[in-house]
């Protein structure tokens, strides 16, 4: 028989619980309550894009004026992916989601009180800083709260709030309509601070949630537990010595703009080569999104249930990850067809598909590191996969202007997850071994990482260099999208970053004990 819970003290709030009624399946509402931050998140960052033609004519911006106001968004929660995820390792997922939500929520709702394209700049640029933190935080607690079985599901869960937002953003315009444009920021905003009510009262650690079942407080730290002193006192750019790290961080940059250029330029393929209209459009992207859902739930699933039948993690992330990674190249097919149904299945079947990869992605990053560290893996890896969303920007717009098809963009967002799925492959084999960190022991100069950050350096500042010199060509080719332009130059800084990070770890390093 389980021993009674003993009084604890909860996390964070510095007061002592005795011990009352459980709540069954308690890591559940968890999950629940991740997924309703993510739609929150996204239904805020949705506002200003969905609202774009009716800001444009009360505010007076032009399309540069709003290429800046989302190059705003993108600088800070490309900057802030990787801050998010070391202060969530240092300070924990309440306190970090506490003040996440509270700065996204307050920036979303400062949108109602300016009345300048600066003024929803500057608006966008804070909440996506507050807004970087939800994907490390979501990412950590699940690794607190589930099994390794269960957490590629419980990811595929709340990550589907991204696509029921998408879903969901006709409130937005609803609001505006009814009321004013003003009233639309602020209800989304105070979404936020109610969602807030509900965190600060539901989340603690599962070792001293009061409301925690002995049954399911050991089903939950039945994994192997981080090993002793592992955790925030590594250095993240020691994090970069790791294969493990670059399994993650590579398919994060390779598949995230796939995303985005489906996210981004799917409405006006459909318009322009589908010749829907704008209103048809709209409607007709909710069937890829609610295929996406279905997508994120179904990938996280078939993973959990092949480790529940006996399978390795490693094999069963793997097989999961190369069934949906082979279905994207399908969707190449959608710019070829003249059945605009067979397009539409093609299309939702990779976005699906993508959701169905992201899901088991990232629950990579708590396989293979322990949970003290996984903000920080998190965070580098949604730095990276930002950097790749800035480049399919340029790219995205460089083709449409010089091609004037979509074809090309199709074929690349088709290849991009079995390149990434072989790379996987070729960094951590077909077993997820868990990096060890519980020391950082004594490491010699590495000239293959010295060699890759240079390259990569390199690349990152030519790629800046051409950009710069060529700034005013990139503007008269992209009808003048200075959000193009402006993420081109972005991403090349941020590649170039990235190589010195590389150059910096690969220098060697004395015995240093990892603390607790």
């Amino acid at each position: 028989m389980a021993n009674p819970v003993p009084a604890v003290k909860a996390e964070g709030d510095g007061t002592s619980t005795e011990p009352g009624g459980t709540i069954g399946n308690l890591r559940w509402y968890i999950c629940g309550i991740l997924f309703l931050a993510t739609t929150i998140n996204y239904l805020d960052r949705q506002s200003v894009s969905v609202l774009k033609e009716l800001l444009q004519s009360k505010i007076g911006w032009d399309e540069a004026g709003y290429g800046w106001i989302n190059f705003a968004f993108q600088v800070a929660y490309a900057i802030m992916f990787v801050v998010s995820g070391r202060l969530l390792d240092v300070f924990g997922v309440r306190a970090g989601m506490t003040w996440a939500v509270t700065v996204w929520s307050l920036a979303a709702m400062a949108h109602a009180f300016t009345s300048t394209p600066f003024g929803f700049a500057s608006a966008r640029f804070v909440l996506g800083l507050g807004e970087a933190a939800n994907f490390p935080a979501s990412i950590k607690a699940v690794a607190e709260w589930f099994p390794k079985r269960e957490r590629a599901l419980a990811t595929g869960i709340f990550n589907s709030g991204t696509n029921v937002a998408v879903i969901l953003a006709f409130t937005i315009t609803w609001l505006a309509e009814t009321y004013n444009w003003q009233s639309a920021f602020v209800a989304v905003g105070a979404l936020g601070f109610v969602w807030l009510a509900g965190w600060l009262w539901l989340y603690r650690s599962p070792e001293t949630h009061p409301k925690l079942s002995e049954e399911e407080r050991a089903l939950i730290l039945s994994d192997k537990q981080d090993p002793p002193g592992s955790g925030a006192s590594v250095p993240w750019t020691a994090l970069l010595r790791y294969p493990q790290a670059w399994a993650f961080l590579i398919p994060k940059m390779l598949t995230d703009p796939v995303w985005w250029f489906y996210l981004l330029w799917l409405p006006g393929y459909l318009n322009r080569e589908r010749g829907l209209s704008l209103t048809a459009s709209a409607r007709t992207m909710a069937i890829p999104y609610i295929a996406a859902s279905i997508g994120s739930i179904a990938g996280g699933w078939l993973s959990g249930y092949l480790i529940k039948s006996g399978w390795t993690v490693g094999r069963a992330r793997l097989l999961t990850m190369g069934i949906f990674a082979f279905c994207m190249p399908a969707a190449i097919l959608a710019v070829s067809t003249e059945s605009f149904t067979l397009a539409v299945v093609l299309i939702s079947l990779a976005t699906a598909s993508h959701q169905a990869w992201s899901a088991n992605v990232f629950t990579m990053s708590s396989d293979m590191f322990p949970k003290s560290l996984v903000g920080s893996v998190v965070g580098l890896g949604g730095m990276c996969g930002a950097i790749g969303g800035m480049f399919m920007t340029l790219i995205a717009g460089g083709v449409l202007q010089w091609f004037g098809s979509y074809k090309p963009l199709f074929i690349l967002a088709g290849i991009m997850h079995p390149l990434a799925f072989f790379l996987v492959l070729a960094f951590v084999g077909r077993e997820f071994k868990q990096a060890d960190v519980e020391t950082r022991k004594k490491s010699e100069f590495s000239p293959a990482l010295a060699a890759t950050g240079a390259v990569v350096a390199l690349l990152g500042t030519a790629g800046a260099v051409l950009v710069w010199t060529h700034w005013q060509f990139i503007l008269d080719s992209t009808k003048h999208s200075l959000s193009t332009a402006a993420g081109g130059l972005t991403g090349s800084i941020g590649v170039a970053i990235l190589g010195l990070a590389l150059l910096y770890a690969s220098r060697a390093q004395n015995d240093v004990p990892a603390r607790a």
